[in-house]
């Protein structure tokens, strides 16, 4: 099979013919139809995950069909297509793993940085930790809601988003767009910050109901002008300075929520946050049961994210340009 390897922080990807592997015990081996490429990459490319282990084959934003099941696993049938992601798998024995909160479980595992991904023609995953795909379910727009939808959807849905409240966005990359469709979709009011007004066209096409540029205005100011402030702050951007900025913006009981973050630390003035009882939570990304939750939503009001499909032997330049800071357009989903 023809596969992405990355052999090491601070290098590109080599594409190579690897042997399709066999799935042993407990294991799925999936056929890839389309694989995302994520911002983890970006991180992983940088050295900025501790635990990668590498050489590594990257990618969890996985959709395909399953080919052969391993011993002892008895579903999803072969032939389901199906979705994987970021979560390879946990150990199902600690508390959060009994309680279906399995991203939290102090032993899992990250597909494609401690485990090979899905840059590659076949690549195996943990019976459990992949979720079947609805008929009609567009395996290619739809590999991204894998991580980046289940990351906006799952912080959306955790931090207590409802109806009629107030969630300010920053950024309306690949994350923050989905941000803004699922919030807008689930009935709250939305607005994206932005550096420029570059994005603002396109926030308004989302169904953002206003648009602040940062360059301009500062952004607390600005939101404290939008009624009492922002319930939620959404932050999609890779920059922790760019969430703490917004901190006043937010009306008394709100919450900073991080869904995107920076190699920098978060630092926050405390007294504000005392006197208007203010909140922080971070998410990372989902577990199963999360997952399936993000499909249902997403095919039941029709989101899908911006994507540019791209073949595999161009995943190498492309992440490249990301790692750069050049790539523009959608999220680049491999297809196979």
């Amino acid at each position: 099979m023809r596969a992405a390897v990355l052999p090491g922080p601070g290098t590109e990807l080599e594409l190579t013919e690897r042997d399709v592997p066999h799935p042993g015990p407990g294991e799925i081996l999936v056929k890839m139809v389309a694989c995302g490429m994520c911002a983890s990459e970006v991180t992983l490319v940088k050295g900025e995950y501790p635990f990668a282990k590498f050489p590594t084959i990257p990618g969890h934003e996985v959709s395909g069909i399953v080919d052969e099941l391993g011993e002892g696993v008895t579903w999803p049938e072969k032939g389901t297509a199906v979705g994987a992601q970021f979560l390879y798998d946990s150990d199902m024995r600690c508390d959060y793993c009994a309680r279906g909160e399995q991203i939290l479980c102090p032993n899992k595992r990250i597909t494609g940085i401690v485990t090979n991904g899905g840059y590659a023609e076949y690549a195996l995953f943990r019976e459990g930790f992949v979720t079947p795909l609805p008929a009609g379910f567009d395996p290619v727009a739809g590999a991204p809601l894998m991580c980046a939808g289940l990351t906006a959807y799952n912080g959306l849905r955790r931090a207590g988003v409802s109806e009629n409240s107030r969630v300010a966005v920053l950024g309306a990359g690949a994350i923050g767009s989905l941000v803004v469709k699922f919030a807008v979709a689930m009935g709250a009011r939305v607005a994206v910050l932005g550096r420029s007004h570059r994005s603002e066209e396109r926030a308004k096409e989302l169904g953002a109901e206003r648009f602040i540029a940062t360059a301009d205005q500062n952004p607390a100011e600005a939101l404290k002008a939008w009624g009492y402030g922002a319930d939620f702050v959404i932050n999609g951007t890779p920059s922790t300075a760019a969430a703490a900025a917004t901190l006043g913006g937010l009306a008394p009981d709100g919450m900073l929520v991080l869904l995107g973050y920076g190699p920098d630390q978060l630092e926050l003035p405390t007294q504000p946050m005392i006197l208007n009882r203010l909140h922080v939570m971070a998410s990372p990304s989902g577990s199963p049961q999360d997952t399936r939750a993000t499909v249902d939503f997403a095919t039941q009001h029709q989101i899908l994210p911006d994507i540019v499909p791209i073949p595999l032997d161009d995943a190498p330049a492309t992440l490249s340009r990301m790692v750069e800071g050049t790539w523009s357009g959608g999220r680049a989903v491999i297809t196979f």
